[in-house]
């Protein structure tokens, strides 16, 4: 599925951390956040993120899910699937997201979802969250998506740890 003209990349990607922020077994996540926050903003094809993106559910952030601070949801727009691709996969990201094992507890369901928005829309995480239950009801669709359903996405399928922890 390509981009519909007009439209953008959201995608929302939710995890809950084995520890407390300031436990030492999380300590490299949490002094990375702003680090690959950072390079996200500045890469070709960033739009847009969500205040408090990989920030745990601690202060007042949007990122908060039911009030539990070791949840962990970042929400971000993107021009195209490329651009997202490269960051995801062609940055020091990819470094983060293999090591994520260490630092999230495996959800056993499905944490992450696309889909697209009108250029300008910044969609809020009660909307990102709507998409990814209707994707883990539904499976893919037009109204959210894994990797696997954008046809022009290919760095997942050679640069994605297992399948269950893909999508």
């Amino acid at each position: 599925m390509t981009a519909p003209a007009g439209y953008h990349l959201a995608q929302v990607n939710v995890g809950r951390l084995r520890s407390d922020t300031n436990d030492p077994r999380v300590a490299e996540f949490m002094a990375n956040l702003d680090r690959v926050n950072g390079l996200g903003k500045r890469m070709p094809g960033f739009v847009w993120m969500m205040e408090g993106s990989g920030e745990p559910g601690t202060g007042n952030t949007e990122a908060k899910i039911d009030g539990d601070p070791r949840f962990v949801s970042n929400l971000t727009v993107w021009e195209d699937v490329e651009s997202l691709e490269r960051f995801v996969w062609g940055t020091i990201h990819k470094q983060f997201y293999e090591k994520r094992a260490e630092w999230f507890e495996t959800l056993g369901e499905m944490h992450f979802a696309m889909w697209w928005v009108p250029e300008g829309h910044r969609p809020s995480l009660d909307e990102a969250l709507a998409r990814l239950d209707h994707l883990k009801t539904h499976g893919d669709s037009d109204h959210a998506f894994g990797w696997s359903y954008l046809k022009e996405a290919r760095m997942w399928q050679t640069h994605a740890c297992a399948p269950v922890a893909a999508e």
